[in-house]
């Protein structure tokens, strides 16, 4: 490599003025030979120099230092490019074009999405069962939750490891995305809930604590508002450091359910409980949060979300800034509730895959699935608060379930080892992958357009699947 005169002044000058402030009669001598073989070097080393209260700033060594920096940052930047290459082939060489109904998860060519065996990849690390899983919404990441009380995060793709969250002291009872992914929330048997970010460092910026015991479920409450997810990067930045203020421009309330019987809402920016909800007289196991559906006007309708658990009731909310108003109680379940889901956004337009009998125009987010200890998946009307669906396939208790994003299929988990897919129209089991895993499945978790669902278990496995 050539270098102009300029740079080579530069060199120059640098070299000189590092060897001047250097201990040693051998620097100081290397120095005085340099000066005479390049006066000008010499003169601009010295004039370089700049002096804070005494202390030097040695330019050659900033130029040195900040390489590593500079080559961490080109590879921070390669990795996300070969994140967003991993996507572009996924939606367009893999067949995720628009299916028949116009959403990207139907997928084209006839293609239904659905899980199939064997698993792509086996994670392997924790050291205890695995309780909850969640998949990254922009990158091929899926992070996982666990007795160990640790939290992994792997490339559900390459089924690489990347790195291991360490903060709670006993089991990571859930977790979860803001919808950009740039931070993740995390709650435990510890009774704390920490915020992570997830854009760079993986630092815990922030511990909630106010529950009496553990705290089984955790999901932040999207904006109602959507103009306030267009924040400058000004504010994106501040907030004394601590990354809080990112993660209001997206989801400026959290909620989470425990076994002291309450679901607490809280302000993500201050760390306070905005709200204590006490309707449920027994463990509030599990929560299903649904964004808010836009309309033509400039505002939007509220979100909603649900609560279930132990009393064997469903409790479903819209959430009004910092109320949350009742929208239905569901009853029908015979025994514990273990797992909640609303219709994905990407559905929002279309029609779910059975109409209700009594309104058959009937909003896709008017419908909610749930899964229980009475072996059964159920699906819900909202307004009228019926039970449209009973599904009762599997043989042991229903840990997870979750509505496909093409609304047409539930996909559920259960401690029988196996992954289900239900056909909502059809009202019948459409695929079972038996023996998914080893030990009992405990929670699944699926991304909205790629063609990815994971899965995680008691034999201390997460496991990815190929959607086709």
């Amino acid at each position: 490599m050539v270098l102009t005169d300029r740079q080579r002044a530069d060199l120059h000058a640098g070299i000189y003025e590092y060897l001047r402030h250097q201990q040693g009669d051998a620097f100081q001598d290397a120095a005085d030979a340099f000066a005479r073989a390049d006066p000008i070097a010499a003169t601009d080393g010295a004039a370089g120099t700049k002096s804070n209260g005494g202390i030097i700033t040695p330019l050659l060594e900033k130029k040195w230092t900040a390489i590593p920096r500079l080559q961490k940052k080109v590879l921070e930047l390669e990795r996300q490019a070969t994140h967003n290459a991993k996507i572009h082939a996924h939606r367009t060489n893999l067949g995720l074009s628009n299916g028949p109904s116009g959403n990207p998860a139907d997928g084209g060519g006839g293609r239904r999405m659905l899980p199939r065996l064997p698993a792509s990849n086996t994670l392997r690390g924790h050291s205890m069962g695995v309780t909850c899983v969640c998949v990254h919404p922009v990158y091929t990441m899926v992070v996982s939750g666990s007795e160990d009380g640790t939290i992994k995060i792997w490339d559900h793709e390459s089924g690489e490891y990347i790195r291991t969250l360490k903060g709670h002291t006993n089991t990571v009872h859930d977790v979860s995305f803001t919808p950009s992914g740039t931070h993740l929330a995390s709650c435990s048997a510890d009774l704390s809930i920490k915020l992570w970010d997830f854009t760079s460092q993986y630092n815990c910026l922030r511990t909630l604590r106010g529950h009496d015991h553990t705290i089984s479920a955790i999901r932040f409450l999207p904006l109602i508002n959507v103009e306030s997810l267009r924040a400058s990067p000004e504010q994106s930045s501040s907030g004394a450091g601590t990354g809080i203020t990112s993660v209001v421009a997206q989801s400026k309330q959290l909620l989470s359910a425990s076994r002291d019987q309450t679901v607490k809402v809280w302000d993500v920016e201050t760390g306070f409980c905005d709200a204590t909800l006490t309707e449920h007289s027994d463990w509030v196991r599990c929560l299903a949060v649904q964004a808010a559906e836009p309309s033509s006007s400039d505002t939007s309708e509220s979100p909603r979300w649900a609560s279930a658990g132990n009393d064997q009731v469903i409790r479903v909310y819209e959430q009004d800034n910092t109320k949350s108003l009742p929208l239905a109680t569901l009853r029908g379940h015979e025994h514990v509730i273990e797992a909640l889901a609303f219709i994905c956004e990407q559905t929002s337009g279309g029609k779910l895959g059975m109409k209700s009998t009594s309104n058959a125009d009937t909003n896709p987010r008017d419908y909610l699935a749930s899964g229980g200890r009475d072996r059964t998946v159920r699906l819900w009307n909202l307004m009228d608060e019926s039970c449209m669906a009973v599904f009762s396939s599997h043989e042991n208790w229903v840990r997870a379930v979750l509505i496909h994003p093409s609304g047409q299929y539930i996909v559920s988990a259960a401690d029988d080892k196996s992954i289900r897919v239900f056909d909502i129209k059809a009202q019948r089991c459409l695929r079972s992958l038996e023996n998914a895993h080893d030990h009992f499945v405990t929670a699944i978790d699926m991304h909205s357009t790629l063609p990815i669902l994971v899965s995680g278990s008691v034999d201390q496995t997460v496991k990815c699947w190929q959607l086709d």
